[in-house]
C-alpha cells in the first residue's frame, strides 16, 4: 500500500476535512481516501465485467452458447507480420 503526504494544507481545509469525516463517521484519513477514490474512480465509469454480464443477460447468452463458440474458434497461432 502506498503512503501519501500532503504538505501545506491550510488549517481551514483541515478543519473542514475533519468536520466532513465526522459527518460520515470516519477518520480524517479514511475521509481523504474516500475523496481521492471518488475523484479518480467516478460513479459513471464503464465497468467492463458488469457491461459484459448485462449484454449476456439481455441476449440470453448461456455457458452452452460460449462453449459452442469456443469449438468454432481458430486455435492456430497467428502468423507474425512481415515487413519486407
Amino acid at each position: 500500500m502506498v503512503a501519501v503526504t500532503i504538505r501545506n494544507l491550510s488549517e481551514e481545509v483541515h478543519r473542514a476535512l475533519e468536520d466532513r469525516a465526522a459527518r460520515h463517521n470516519r477518520s480524517a484519513e479514511a475521509e481523504m481516501r474516500a475523496i481521492l477514490e471518488a475523484a479518480v474512480r467516478p460513479e459513471g465509469r464503464l465497468r467492463i465485467g458488469t457491461t459484459l454480464q448485462e449484454i449476456g443477460r439481455k441476449y440470453d447468452i448461456t455457458n452452452a452458447d460460449i462453449g459452442a463458440l469456443e469449438q468454432l474458434r481458430d486455435t492456430h497461432p497467428a502468423e507474425p507480420m512481415k515487413f519486407e
